[in-house]
């Protein structure tokens, strides 16, 4: 045990950061689906997915979590996480093929990134990761 999210049995995390982008995206997954709350605040939120997770809505999980950089461009990183999930047969089975839930927000630092695959039960990066020198 570690006091950190990963102690939760399935759950995953990963982080990756663009080389020279000073931009980053982590992602939490859950292969099994969980339920996750969100709280979006602010005057121009960049959300994906999160109206969809509400109680009164049909979707009862979500697959993956993702905090990203790059504004707007950011939550395309969703695409990436679904691939990713769905190569793995993760998500909601709709018959001809599975539908993963990938929700996130992003911020105001532009940029690309690639996090699924680094997702882990293992320790990774905290607070502020700096750019390669």
């Amino acid at each position: 045990m570690r006091n950190s999210i990963t102690d939760v049995p399935g759950i995953e995390v990963g982080h990756a950061q663009h080389p020279s982008g000073m931009t980053g995206c982590t992602v939490i997954l859950c292969r099994a689906g969980a339920v996750p709350g969100v709280d979006a605040r602010g005057g121009a939120p960049g959300t994906r997915e999160t109206d969809c997770l509400r109680p009164e809505n049909v979707i009862p999980a979500a697959h993956a979590v993702f905090l990203s950089g790059g504004s707007a461009y950011g939550l395309d990183c969703a695409t990436g996480i679904m691939r990713f999930l769905e190569e793995r047969k993760v998500g909601f089975d709709v018959g001809v093929t599975v539908v993963p839930i990938v929700a996130g927000a992003v911020l105001n630092d532009p940029g690309f990134l690639r996090a699924a695959r680094h997702a882990r039960t293992q320790p990774w990066a905290t607070g502020r990761v700096r750019r390669p020198a």
